[in-house]
């Protein structure tokens, strides 16, 4: 629980501060697709910053495998489909594009668990 409290705080500043690097530091030196691309990279991060947040905090009272493996594929998610889109961006390079979708698997995978463990504690 307190592992994806950390990192839940850790990848919300982050978003914050690639959110106004986007907006301000990268203006005219990437593409205006490149800061779609920028943009929706921020925007899934913090949704699923505050999935992971809210995991953490269901972890408290729902201690079950899936509950720990909806965090973690959360975190994974961040960092593949983010973290791809983040460099595809600003570099332009085309497998990073593709590494993308296997972020958006995870994201499915996590919010699959996070169901689960929700549905079978009630």
């Amino acid at each position: 629980m307190k592992l994806f409290l950390i990192l839940a705080v850790i990848n919300g500043f982050l978003s914050v501060a690639l959110g106004a690097f986007g907006a301000h530091g990268l203006e005219g030196k990437v593409s205006e697709k490149g800061l779609d691309q920028w943009g929706k990279a921020v925007d899934y991060q913090m949704f699923h910053t505050m999935a992971l947040f809210v995991t953490a905090l269901l972890m408290s009272k729902i201690q079950t495998g899936a509950m720990t493996g909806a965090g973690w594929f959360f975190l994974i998610g961040i960092l593949l489909f983010s973290g791809s889109l983040y460099i595809y961006a600003t570099s332009g390079i085309k497998v990073f594009a593709m590494i993308t979708p296997l972020g958006g698997l995870s994201f499915l995978i996590g919010w699959i668990l996070l169901g689960y463990a929700v549905i079978k504690s009630i």
